[in-house]
């Protein structure tokens, strides 16, 4: 990766100044390999000269020029940069040598991956099984599916889980309304039934009281699994997972293994995650005020100040700790979520065994078989922000039973809710009165905007505005345009959805980036550069050779992109940010409509048509493993 192989050689270069000056290296120094803004300046830059000036007590320019010569001097890269510029107020640039790159480009694009090894597991979707999934879910699952794309492409081992959370409130509610409530209508899905009934038992539950109660019943009979209650239970989970799951396939998201809540209780790994926690002084009963009767993990872990095994006098104070059994011995979910974490790790000497359950996804089943599920090296959760003090809790865990080097690698991958706007709040019957710039989705008000009803929407959005029918179907297009528009926001944002804007084609979208793979492969077979072999891509043409410096302007910016794509990579996987691809891939398509409009490709002189050529199918290339990252189908025809 070049800019990875230019900030070692700087580096080695300004500890030689260092050493020169008999000064040690800052401690808050670190030099940092960027992108000037400004095409004319290079391909990299850097502005170590003015953070040196300080420690070096010279000017960033006496600094940059003494910088540039002993990069000269040790002929950085290997030759890849054709020009060191020391520029004013002491940046330097750098300018790549593209007849080196061109003659190179094989492994100057192969990205080489992580040199961490080891398997990744990641778990994302985690739906709670009581209804249909909606949009906000859908940002999980793309996310994370993502993750998994990016984190194989490094070269690590990916295992991908699914959590099903059958022993929780949301299904305890669902259950508790068909058994008392009657929710009428026609409702092509299981799923958009039970949406409507836990929508209707929660508002029932206002004037009942006794209803909720129902409910603490219901959460017991769950979880002890042998009645009829818990049947109806486990039907209805079942039942929705294998919709939800449909659902998700649609958009290309598939999982290894799905690990139901309850088969933790039943294969014992609570227990025996109880005895571990109970030898630590982090994990204690509480004896008086309102906590009493639950065991609790202290939130300051064996590291807060009091002394071992010796609960807080203040009653109060509890609040700032998590509780893991209620004093009804009702697990909560952190509990089970603790035992699942160490299990992940290989932390427990229980195990599960598991069940085909659909199209090559595992399933834990007490009447199954053992499989090589868990033992991770690093564990990945993708949670929205609102699950960080749950998280920080099994993060805790970990460290109190002496695990610091799996909580370390224990990594919460964070992310911004899915709201409404006012109009798409309004069309689904929400006040909008208010004036608020966003509407939150609720399912227990059945607010929301359902995975299924949201791609027929978009697919029949598409059809319309489609004049050939050829390539993808409009169902695949708008699955792709749709995973697109929830990956394409920094992780942080909050994505707030209308429904309008999620179904246009143009800008940045993903119908945009699959039109421009499409033209570059139309350009190509046009141009006879390769031929089509079965489902095999279009063939490399020869490269060409020129003089770098006679690039005209999108020829130029194109061949940057794409000689960014290595360090994008890099970035996105260090950064677990699926964004920065989005990003990329959209800049990417960007410059080649540019370069398409406004050079001519198979015109003029065979060198430059030879070139030109060798550019698009290079674009397609590289816009090709982008779509494969981001989960999206890279068409021949659209």
């Amino acid at each position: 990766m070049i800019s990875a192989t230019l900030g070692i050689e700087i580096e080695r270069g300004v500890r030689k100044l260092l050493d020169e000056a008999g000064t040690s290296w800052p401690s808050e120094l670190k030099v940092l390999v960027d992108r000037p803004a400004h095409p004319d300046h290079g391909e990299y830059s850097t502005n170590v000269s003015m953070l040196l000036a300080k420690t070096l007590r010279k000017s960033p320019m006496e600094i940059a020029n003494k910088l540039k010569s002993e990069l000269e001097h040790a002929k950085i890269a290997e030759g890849i940069f054709s020009k060191i510029e020391a520029v004013a107020p002491g940046f330097l640039n750098f300018a790549i040598d593209w007849n080196v790159w061109l003659n190179r480009h094989r492994e100057y694009s192969a990205y080489q991956g992580e040199t961490e090894k080891g398997k990744v597991v990641i778990e994302h979707t985690s739906i709670n099984p009581n209804k249909s999934a909606h949009i906000g879910h859908l940002r999980n699952s793309c996310i994370g599916d993502t993750l998994a794309r990016l984190l194989s492409r490094a070269g690590r081992e990916v295992e991908i889980h699914n959590y099903i959370d059958d022993l929780g409130n949301q299904l305890a509610d669902t259950v508790v309304g068909i058994l008392h409530t009657k929710t009428e209508g026609e409702h092509v899905r299981f799923g958009d039934f039970c949406w409507d009934t836990y929508a209707k038992v929660n508002k029932v539950y206002k004037g009942s009281p006794e209803l909720q109660e129902e409910r603490t019943r219901v959460l017991h009979e769950l979880e002890e699994g042998t009645s009829s209650t818990a049947w109806i239970g486990r039907l209805t989970a079942e039942k929705i997972v294998r919709e939800q799951l449909h659902e998700m396939k649609a958009f290309g998201i598939g999982y290894d293994v799905l690990v139901w809540e309850s088969r933790i209780v039943a294969e014992g790994l609570w227990e025996a995650a109880f005895e571990h926690l109970q030898a630590t002084g982090a994990f204690y009963k509480v004896e008086e005020g309102k906590l009493a009767g639950c065991w609790v993990l202290r939130h300051g872990g064996e590291g807060s100040g009091e002394a071992e095994g010796t609960p807080s006098p203040d009653p109060e104070a509890h609040q700032a700790d998590k509780v893991l059994v209620r004093s009804n011995g009702i697990l909560t979910y952190t509990a089970k979520d603790i035992a699942y974490h160490l299990w992940k790790f290989g932390l427990l000497s229980q195990d599960f065994t598991y069940m085909p359950f659909a199209d090559g996804v595992w399933s834990t089943d007490s009447q199954g078989q053992a499989m090589p599920f868990g033992r991770g090296e690093t564990v990945i959760n993708v949670i929205d922000y609102r699950q960080e003090y749950p998280q920080a809790m099994v993060k805790l865990a970990l460290e109190a039973l002496g695990y610091k080097e799996q909580a370390a690698r224990l990594l919460h991958v964070s992310y911004g809710v899915v709201s409404l706007s006012p109009e798409t709040a309004e069309s689904l019957g929400v006040d909008t009165s208010a004036g608020k710039g966003s509407y939150a989705m609720s399912g227990r008000q059945g607010v929301g905007i359902k995975v299924a009803e949201l791609l027929q929407v978009m697919e029949e959005s598409i059809e319309s505005k489609r004049s050939r029918q050829e390539g993808l179907s409009s169902r695949e297009i708008a699955a792709a345009a749709i995973r697109y528009y929830l990956l394409k926001y920094h992780l942080q944002t909050e994505v707030v959805f209308d429904l309008r804007q999620a179904t246009e084609v143009s800008g940045n979208s993903g119908v945009y980036l699959l039109y421009a793979y499409a033209r570059a492969g139309s350009v190509l077979e046009k141009a006879g550069a390769g031929q089509k072999g079965s489902g095999k891509a279009l063939m490399e043409p020869p490269v060409p050779s020129f003089d770098g410096g006679a690039l005209e302007p999108p020829e130029r910016q194109l061949l940057k992109q794409i000689a960014y794509w290595t360090e994008t990579m890099d970035a996105a996987v260090r950064q677990l940010a699926p964004n920065l691809i989005c990003s990329y891939a959209f800049e990417l398509s960007l410059l080649f409509n540019n370069f398409y409009g406004a050079c001519p490709i198979l015109k003029g002189p065979d060198d430059r048509v030879e070139l030109r050529v060798w550019l698009t199918w290079k674009f397609r290339e590289t816009l090709g493993k982008a779509l494969d990252v981001l989960g999206l189908p890279a068409p021949d025809r659209m």
